[in-house]
């Protein structure tokens, strides 16, 4: 039977993206630092690279990072508004592959990219400004209206209650309960993969860090630190 009124075509997605699942090593933990610089080479490629924009925006992120301050509701708006002005824009098209994760300084780099893209740089801000990674999942949804798989950030206040949606598809941040055009499919962080089950996290369904594209996004965001601290 479909889970929450889904299609079987998009039941059958999930699954075989499931079953890219793969044996890979512990991967690095995700933590805060008390201070958030990107490296000088790191702006030159990313200006070489997408012009001099992009030079701008991921000093405008470090900016973001190294002031945003207040309680978790104000670092939430903040982050969200801040990635919400990048544009969306299709895998096929940005990066020419069916899908593809960006990290947060390729998708600010470029300016742009798909709903993966918007929650993942969200995501790993959050991280670093504190927000505890317990209470943060990257959430795969049915959009009801687009009729797609979609992917939004969450965030729970504490453990087991209602969380809150952020979403490139609207500006506002809204309680789950409100979000009626999304239909939770399953949700992942750096702890685990989770079946979705009424809005909120299910049953543990497997480890993330052997999901092979979040490891994949993990390798990369490890090659540019180390890129970035090679000759210059």
């Amino acid at each position: 039977m479909p889970i929450g009124g889904l299609s079987s075509s998009l039941i059958q997605g999930t699954a075989r993206w499931l079953l890219l699942i793969l044996l890979v090593a512990t991967a690095a933990p995700v933590g805060t630092e008390e201070s958030f610089v990107i490296n000088e080479r790191t702006l030159r490629l990313m200006e070489k690279r997408y012009g001099t924009g992009a030079r701008t925006r991921l000093l405008g992120w470090q900016n973001l990072i190294q002031t945003t301050g207040g309680d978790d509701r104000a670092q939430l708006e903040r982050v969200n508004r801040f990635f919400n002005a990048m544009a969306f824009v299709d895998d096929d098209i940005h990066w020419k592959k069916a899908d593809y994760w960006a990290t947060p300084i390729e998708f600010l780099a470029s300016e742009g990219g798909d709903c993966e893209d918007f929650a993942i740089a969200k995501y790993f801000t959050l991280i670093k400004l504190g927000i505890a990674e317990d209470r943060l999942t990257l959430t795969y949804v049915k959009a009801v209206r687009l009729n797609k798989a979609h992917m939004v950030l969450t965030y729970y206040p504490s453990p087991g209650a209602e969380p809150l949606v952020l979403d490139n598809l609207i500006e506002t941040i809204q309680p789950s309960s409100q979000r009626t055009d999304l239909l939770p499919v399953y949700s992942l962080n750096g702890s685990g993969l989770w079946l979705a089950k009424q809005r909120g996290k299910g049953k543990m369904i497997g480890d993330s860090d052997r999901l092979k594209r979040w490891r994949e996004l993990l390798d990369r965001m490890t090659n540019e630190m180390e890129q970035e601290e090679e000759a210059p």
